[in-house]
């Protein structure tokens, strides 16, 4: 154990220290690590809890939060590092529940004397479809591999995966007529079945592909709310559209999803693909002979090729799907009458990755990264425009995905309600399976708190549906009642925040296009 460092004032957090035990050669699925670090963070006199494996990724992330000792700098790859930082009597509490919060519940016994459970691929039954590997970055390759061999599709939860790796990872998939998904990919439905991160979505005629899960989420759900269904919706990893990767999953989903007779329109989501990359992913959608969105990030003079329609929005691609369909999409989004705080900035705090993307093609001058928080410490908010992905895995060390947990984010919200500079807020709220159980209320008693002192607009919108477990309008009505002024999407949120904190600056969409008279500082 180790004294915690001292507070930015100099005086050192009393009773306070930070801890790591090590479990060697004890594997745990990542999700269920992050569920328990999330439980440990919740016990009283508990600052900060992460439980990784002792990958060199993880243990500089760990040091970077401050949450690695000499016991976890001398772990192997193989062990589990339980990282832990509080008064020593919680430490020790927290401690003695680790072994119950990992242990894995008993198989259910079964009447039924053919049935059995596999304990590794290699006793998988044939007729299995699919293998999901969350396993720490250096080893998911030789899994997926080995599903692939076993004549499955792979799902790769697991990031940290080489980008050669990969690329053999999706190589083996096509040679075998598979799908590999990931690595790094958080959301998937397939044949209705939710994987990772994903919402509840009626079945329906859409295909979706997407380098981008929270991307995948908020067109899906917009879907879902124009009354449209998902066919299939294929994660492919980030970095699946980039030069290197050259788009691998992605074409073999496009091919999939062209001869599948119930799919009637396809949805492609992605940050800018490398050029060449994107020429070849639209040359092989123009022949699938149905019509196919694409939503290029960034791009800036959407347009359409044929049967394939370019956007650069999220919202976009979801409107012009149900368009193309037939339906009638959603119309034009008029935003309420509020005035800025006092100051000059915008401070937009995601869970999901691609939104701050989506808001930073807006306010390409923003302040895209800043320290990580650690607890007990000022949050330094800089002086300029804030676009920060909390997701990221700078911000991750010490606590699971804000989508699951949201204390990290609390905290720089807090730190923003409370910055004279502050002028708008800008929050998602991610509903759906993964997601945590109530991902609204840290926010809201944030909100509360602040009172009269917080008055500023802070601007949020819900990605979910009504049939996603945590009541998509509950959740909106907590929000509201606490304050918060609801865009009914991740486009139409940025847009209207940046308008916020610009002077002069009319910005509105037409045929796809972002148009303005420019972009001036308040």
């Amino acid at each position: 154990m180790e004294p915690t460092p001292p507070a930015t004032d100099g005086h050192p957090a009393p009773d306070t220290l930070t801890t790591n035990s090590v479990r060697c050669d004890a594997y745990a699925d990542s999700v269920a690590l992050m569920r328990a670090a999330q439980y440990l963070t919740g016990l009283p006199g508990i600052t900060a809890a992460s439980l990784v494996m002792a990958t060199e990724p993880n243990l500089r992330l760990l040091a970077d939060a401050r949450l690695l000792t000499d016991e976890g700098r001398a772990a192997r790859p193989a062990d589990l590092i339980v990282a832990l930082r509080g008064t020593a009597d919680a430490v020790e509490y927290a401690l003695g529940e680790v072994p119950a919060l990992l242990e894995q519940p008993a198989a259910p016994e079964s009447t039924e004397p053919d049935t059995w459970v596999p304990r590794a691929l290699g006793e998988a039954d044939p007729a299995t479809a699919l293998a999901l590997i969350s396993t720490p970055g250096p080893y998911a390759a030789a899994e997926a591999l080995k599903a692939l061999r076993h004549g499955m599709h792979a799902f790769v939860f697991s990031d940290n995966v080489p980008v050669e790796q990969e690329i053999r990872i999706k190589e083996e998939a096509h040679r075998r007529g598979l799908l590999a998904m990931g690595p790094d990919c958080g959301t998937a439905v397939l044949d209705g079945v939710p994987l990772g991160f994903a919402n509840v979505l009626r079945p329906g005629r859409v295909g979706l592909i997407g380098a981008s899960g929270t991307g995948l989420q908020q067109v899906s759900c917009l879907l879902d709310a124009a009354g449209e269904g998902v066919r299939q919706m294929i994660g492919t990893g980030g970095r699946d559209l980039g030069a290197e990767v050259g788009a691998r999953t992605t074409l073999d989903a496009l091919d999939l999803l062209a001869a599948d007779p119930g799919c009637e329109l396809i949805v492609l989501v992605s940050k800018p693909p490398a050029p060449e990359v994107a020429e070849r992913v639209i040359a092989r959608a123009g022949g699938a002979g149905k019509p196919v969105v694409a939503a290029f990030l960034g791009t800036e003079r959407p347009a359409s090729r044929g049967p394939v329609t370019v956007v650069g929005m999220l919202r976009d691609a979801a409107r012009e799907a149900a368009r193309t369909l037939g339906g009638v999409p959603a119309p034009p989004w008029t935003a309420p009458a509020v005035s800025p705080g006092p100051g000059q900035y915008l401070r937009a705090l995601y869970a999901g990755g691609t939104f701050a993307y989506e808001a930073r093609q807006l306010l390409p001058g923003a302040v895209t990264a800043i320290d990580p928080h650690v607890p007990g410490r000022e949050i330094a908010l800089p002086g300029g425009h804030l676009v920060l992905d909390l997701g990221d895995d700078a911000y991750t060390a010490g606590r699971p995905h804000p989508m699951i947990d949201p204390t990290v984010r609390a905290a720089h919200l807090r730190a923003a309600l409370s910055d004279p500079r502050t002028a708008a807020v800008v929050l998602d709220i991610v509903l759906g399976h993964g997601a945590g159980a109530d991902p609204a209320g840290a926010l809201a008693t944030e909100l509360e708190r602040a009172g009269e002192r917080g008055r500023l607009p802070v601007i949020a919108f819900v990605v979910g549906t009504d049939g996603d477990p945590q009541d998509a309008d509950a959740v909106r009505a907590r929000l509201e009642k606490a304050g918060a002024v609801l865009a009914p999407n991740s486009t139409d949120a940025a847009e209207w925040a940046v308008s916020l904190v610009t002077d002069g600056v009319e910005l509105r969409w037409e045929a796809g296009e972002l148009m303005s008279t420019g972009r001036v500082e308040r």
